[in-house]
């Protein structure tokens, strides 16, 4: 893939990012800056990263997901072992020019590319690490969300043990958090003239995120921490409710009026006035309808489980009641909302085939920001080399013929 033009409108044309990662977090950020009309060039080992051939696959075995969080980057394949390796990535972190020196990585602690070695290199040179724990030990999504307290409260009511949740939501939100630092960091490039080294731990993510959403303040405040509600929303009026034909609806009333619809919906405002009376309860108050949520679910449970799922759908439909039918992602696929969603377009991926792949989320005066499919490993090499680093062909092949650089 050519390199984003700065004419091409995009928030970020003009910025070179040079990646050096694997899993989820670093690839996410720069796919994300990729969308944003970055220049992500993407450096792998030789035969590629740790996640080169992560699950899931296609029929023939090539990574559905890596070619997923690497759309639109370019890749340039190294022996990351070698001296002449590791000084191309140098070269290219530090080249001059505006839009470039900077570099995401999760591969820390080697000290050719520390922040103060590249910056040595270039004064302003902009650093995102991402660790696992702040103090420096590893650690992946699922042991930092097991660490953290919410596989606790997560799973049935009647289940005894701990349930784990299939997204990796710290990896996501710290790919997010990256981004935005990246690009926090170049503002005040910009201003200043003045460099960073940003250190983002995956842990201090998930702990912000629980902090600020008040998990780990209520137990310093009040002494306990939260309980497990199962599907119940916490501390207001949500649950799921099977209909007659074996369908789930998630029902979610936040407010009076979703309450008020889902009693008219349900045809139980009379029950629920006597229940509410019975019970010196006030269900106008968010908290009376949680904390009599057991009972107010038995009322309106009936009118599901004996309506199909379409009629289900339709009433409520009709209301303000916030709610969804349950769905699988071969649900999602096959009910055609990808195909009518400005967010989704087909995309040729070669060694994958075609499939409608996702923009950035947030369109940009009505337009989404889309990629071009991720490039072959490697596949980048020589054309990165002659463009950033001004290397002419004889030099590009004595490279590979050392085995320094696979094209």
């Amino acid at each position: 893939m050519p390199p984003t033009n700065r004419t091409d409108g995009r928030p970020l044309a003009g910025l070179r990012i040079v990646e050096i990662s694997s899993f989820v977090a670093s690839p996410l950020c720069g796919l994300t800056l990729c969308q944003l009309g970055a220049e992500v060039i993407r450096i792998d080992p030789l035969g590629g990263a740790a996640d080169i051939d992560r699950w899931p696959l296609t029929a023939t075995g090539e990574s559905i997901y890596w070619t997923g969080l690497n759309r639109g980057k370019r890749s340039l394949a190294l022996d990351l072992r070698s001296d002449s390796g590791r000084d191309i990535v140098q070269r290219l972190i530090t080249a001059p020019g505006d839009g470039g020196g900077i570099l995401v990585t999760n591969a820390g602690g080697r000290d050719w590319l520390s922040h103060e070695t590249l910056s040595a290199l270039r004064s302003d040179v902009i650093t995102l690490e991402l660790l696992g724990r702040h103090d420096g030990r590893p650690a992946v999504d699922y042991t930092v969300n097991a660490a953290l307290g919410f596989p606790q409260i997560t799973g049935p009511l009647e289940h005894s043990g701990v349930v784990n949740h299939v997204l990796p939501a710290w990896d996501v939100a710290a790919g997010l958090h990256a981004a935005l630092a990246v690009t926090a960091a170049v503002h005040r490039r910009a201003l200043t003239g003045a460099g960073s080294r940003i250190v983002l731990p995956l842990e201090d993510v998930a702990l912000a995120t629980a902090g600020a959403l008040g998990y780990l303040t209520e137990v310093q405040l009040n002494g306990s921490g939260r309980p497990a509600t199962g599907n119940a929303v916490y501390g207001t009026y949500g649950t799921d409710f099977v209909t007659a034909d074996g369908e789930r609806f998630m029902v979610v009333a936040l407010t009076s009026r979703h309450f008020r619809d889902l009693m008219a919906v349900t045809g139980t405002e009379q029950l629920v006035a006597a229940v509410e009376s019975a019970l010196g309860a006030d269900f106008g108050r968010e908290t009376d309808r949680y904390e009599h949520r057991d009972v107010l679910t038995a009322l309106f449970a009936r009118w599901f489980r004996t309506h199909s799922a379409d009629h289900v759908g339709r009433e409520l439909a009709a209301s303000s009641v916030l709610h969804e039918r349950y769905r699988s992602f071969e649900q999602v696929v096959r009910s055609g909302d990808l195909d009518t969603n400005p967010l989704f377009a087909q995309l040729t991926q070669p060694r994958i085939g075609e499939y409608l792949a996702a923009a950035a989320p947030a369109s940009y005066d009505g337009v989404h920001l889309r990629t071009g499919p991720a490039a072959r490993l490697g596949g980048d090499g020589p054309d990165v080399l002659r463009e950033v680093l001004a290397l002419g062909d004889s030099e590009i092949s004595a490279l590979e013929k050392a085995g320094v650089l696979a094209i």
